[in-house]
């Protein structure tokens, strides 16, 4: 990979942290505040909710320059319709907004010692996300937002990658160039993308199950050889 590299632009979910419970949306704790204030819900149709919830996500809210991140609450409000609760209370909504009782999501183990030889090396670092408000708080709280100079997240800046205000809203934050950036990402769309504007590119392969022709690492310990080969 040819070129230098001061600083790498990370997606969140797939490559620093994971959702408790194997399910990103809804978190892990959706079917149990439901029932708590709805307890003659059907069971049944919590997979339909889901799928319904799904769809919503992937079709996100057109706008004049691509696609926003659906509102959270639009999303929630989806999945209750299809479990027959077409006027949900404010407090429901509120439990499924405010944070859970126990975290969320998990930070997978080689994101610590990889960070702490990241800025070791003085490489800058920012987080680019397609994702609600709230994800600079979640690892803040994980102890290790302290290490990115800031959080590009697709609702606030009212788009989503592959739309290149969010890859550019990354650079931007440590004051670099494109091509001075590595973009890492667990979808190669995104990371073909983030190379056609000029970035440097990694696709995160934890599974070792993604298909590409891109650079693609299994463990984020691979991610120091390729920078520190590039500073």
């Amino acid at each position: 990979m040819g070129g230098c590299i001061s600083g790498v632009l990370f997606d969140a979910g797939g490559v620093l942290i994971g959702p408790v419970g194997g399910r990103w949306n809804p978190r892990y704790d959706f079917e149990s505040v439901v029932f708590a204030h709805y307890p003659a819900v059907n069971v049944e149709r919590f997979a339909e909710a889901i799928a319904e919830g799904q769809l919503v996500l992937d079709a996100g809210v057109p706008t004049a320059a691509g696609t926003a991140t659906v509102n959270r609450t639009d999303y929630h409000r989806a999945m209750l319709r299809v479990l027959g609760i077409a006027e949900p209370s404010l407090a429901l909504l509120h439990e499924l907004e405010a944070p859970p009782a126990e975290p969320a999501v998990e930070i997978f183990a080689d994101v610590l010692p990889v960070l702490d030889r990241l800025a070791a090396l003085g490489v800058r670092m920012s987080v680019v996300s397609d994702t609600w408000a709230g994800l600079d708080v979640s690892f803040h709280q994980a102890g290790i937002g302290h290490y990115f100079e800031g959080f590009v997240m697709s609702e606030v800046l009212g788009c989503r990658k592959p739309d290149p205000r969010m890859y550019a809203a990354g650079s931007d934050l440590l004051g670099l160039r494109p091509g001075q950036c590595l973009f890492v990402d667990d979808d190669p769309a995104l990371v073909e993308a983030a190379i056609g504007l000029g970035y440097h590119g990694v696709v995160m392969d934890r599974d070792g199950r993604v298909e590409t022709a891109l650079p693609a690492v299994n463990s984020l310990h691979e991610l120091v050889l390729i920078v520190a080969e590039a500073l």
